[in-house]
């Protein structure tokens, strides 16, 4: 659970990376968001060992936490929105350009589903126990 989270913060720090730069495209920014994202709440659903098997979509990972946390589905909403990023943001696409403040946007999000997790986390992980 601790590598998770561990994981889920380095992609927020490599969206900000990305977004200080000069970049044509934005879209990795909303990958990483996607990705933190992603991870943080599959930290949540490995502390209660709820099985979510293998999808990259929000809100199926966001309705699986609502079991173990009721009221996260309120909490993060929006956060769903992100599921785009998952996949599509790393190959050409037809689809316009993602610009530097949707970008600042959809890490302001998966930022946003880190801390909520985190919080809800942290007196567990606060009481030394193993999550790897």
């Amino acid at each position: 659970m601790k590598l998770w989270l561990a994981k889920a913060e380095e992609d927020l720090l490599a969206g900000e990376l990305i977004l200080k730069g000069s970049m044509p495209s934005y879209g990795a920014v909303s990958f990483h968001a996607q990705q933190a994202a992603e991870k943080t709440l599959k930290a949540l659903l490995i502390r209660y060992q709820a099985d979510f098997g293998k999808t990259h979509n929000l809100s199926t990972l966001i309705q699986l936490a609502e079991a173990v946390s009721p009221g996260i589905t309120v909490r993060l909403a929006g956060a769903e929105a992100l599921t785009l990023y998952a996949v599509e943001a790393r190959y050409p696409s037809e689809e316009p350009s993602v610009g530097r403040e949707e970008a600042d946007h959809h890490l302001g999000m998966g930022r946003k589903v880190f801390d909520e997790v985190r919080a809800l986390l942290s007196p567990y992980l606060d009481t030394g126990r193993p999550g790897g």
